[in-house]
């Protein structure tokens, strides 16, 4: 016999909530790329956590050494997006979601239209693990972290703060600091989707 909803757990409720949602789907008029990213949570001492990555420093990328979420550009020849989420997981952190947990759904898609960024479109997903292994960072990636769901949207860890991209300071955005970590951008824009998904 399953769990209720009072008694489900944070994680079960957030899983229910993301598979019941069918996602709005960016206009694909050219140019564009498509990309994946995954929200990958785990269950640790009765909290949610998320999983973020620091991105190495690379010259050319317009995301170098900024905080963001695995993933990335979809491959000719895969089948569709869930298949780039899972393997670029995989390539960038050692991570195979179908093996140490579940792809349980996606959210709305981004397609952010400034001339500042490539004209990708960014789909979400939401991974949840069941046992997290030891991971194996790529070249691409500095370093991992995992943030606690209540710490991410609590609202006095967001800021109104002065952003740098490409090497010189662009504006003034709201973003999310946690310990030494500033999550803003396309990043920050998806955590909002999901924290209205997730509540």
């Amino acid at each position: 016999m399953g769990d209720s909803p009072m008694n489900e757990s944070r994680l079960t409720r957030i899983a229910r909530a993301v598979r019941a949602q069918t996602p709005t789907v960016a206009e694909r008029d050219e140019p564009f790329w498509e990309a994946a990213v995954a929200m990958v949570l785990r269950e640790r001492n009765g909290a949610v956590e998320m999983l973020f990555i620091k991105r190495a420093v690379h010259e050319g990328d317009p995301w170098s050494g900024q905080v963001g979420l695995p993933g990335g550009r979809r491959d000719d020849g895969e089948a569709d997006l869930a298949d780039t989420v899972v393997r670029e997981t995989r390539e960038e952190l050692g991570l195979d979601i179908h093996v140490h947990g579940e792809l349980i759904g996606s959210l709305d898609e981004l397609r952010p239209r400034t001339p500042l960024l490539p004209p990708v479109i960014v789909r979400p997903y939401v991974a949840i693990l069941r046992d997290t292994p030891a991971f194996v960072l790529s070249s691409e990636v500095a370093s991992h972290f995992w943030v606690p769901l209540s710490a991410l949207f609590d609202p006095a860890n967001t800021r109104n703060t002065r952003v740098q991209t490409r090497g010189t300071f662009w504006m003034w955005r709201d973003a999310i600091h946690y310990d030494a970590h500033v999550i803003w951008g396309l990043t920050e824009r998806i955590l909002r989707t999901f924290q209205e998904v997730a509540r």
